[in-house]
């Protein structure tokens, strides 16, 4: 008569695979909003970027075309009049609203812009043409 062997399974129990389970889970929820941040910082970074471009550019429009800014109309939707002056490559859009759209500002100052520009529907720019303060549209942007 042969001897009875004993064999041991291999494999993991269903608890230690529970717990494994659970263990991804709770990385996974502290790693993705991780994730979502950085997305935000960049469209943050990207749009001041584009803001102080823009204001540059504007105040160099100024400088040589004796102190004027352009207008609204010139700068909205096709922004031609910077483009054609070789101030800026492409259109600029705003990555919080999509749009590159440009609507008048009525505020003077930096911080009532910025006030302005977070209360905005617009989903471009919001510009001043007479002091040239430029300033992106969209509750997304926070300065």
């Amino acid at each position: 008569m042969q001897a009875m062997r004993n064999t041991v399974a291999k494999g993991f129990t269903l608890v230690e695979i529970l717990i494994v389970v659970v263990i991804l889970g709770i990385l996974a929820a502290i790693v993705v909003p991780q994730f979502t941040n950085a997305a935000n910082d960049a469209r943050q970074g990207n749009v001041e970027t584009q803001g102080s471009t823009l204001q540059n550019q504007l105040e160099l429009y100024a400088a040589q075309n004796s102190g004027t800014y352009p207008t609204v109309a010139q700068l909205d939707d096709d922004w031609a009049v910077m483009i054609d002056g070789n101030y800026i490559k492409d259109i600029p859009v705003n990555p919080f609203g999509g749009g590159s759209g440009v609507t008048a500002m009525t505020a003077t100052t930096a911080a009532a812009a910025d006030t302005e520009a977070d209360a905005s529907t617009a989903t471009g720019w919001i510009y001043n043409a007479t002091t040239g303060l430029i300033r992106a549209a969209g509750a997304g942007y926070t300065d």
